[in-house]
């Protein structure tokens, strides 16, 4: 069984077991967390929500948090001595997907 969810206003889909980041979560490292924006749920019988399926969540244990890789953000202007350089580390929470309820 799957499911696609959203979180973070991006979409991923997700099965049992599997371990994913999203955007940072206000929630301590072994709690667990329910995601009840269940877009679609898929196994033996699909079912589509309008926009979320009712009755319908994702059980997922908080793993951990950090900041992914480093990123440079350059700006630059030809002709003009425009010159800004900035770096960016976009913070995570990593999750394990513990059950999926439909």
């Amino acid at each position: 069984m799957y499911a696609v969810i959203e979180t973070g206003g991006k979409q991923q889909r997700v099965h049992q077991g599997a371990e994913i980041f999203v955007e940072k979560l206000d929630v301590n490292e072994g709690d667990t967390v329910t995601i009840d924006k269940v877009l679609l749920v898929g196994g033996k019988e699909t079912r589509v929500g309008n926009p979320y399926v009712k009755n319908a969540s994702v059980e997922a244990k908080v793993v951990k948090h950090g900041k992914q890789k480093k990123i440079t953000v350059f700006k630059f202007k030809a002709k003009k001595n425009y010159r800004r350089k900035q770096g960016h580390r976009q913070p995570y929470t990593k999750l394990e997907i513990v059950n999926i309820n439909a």
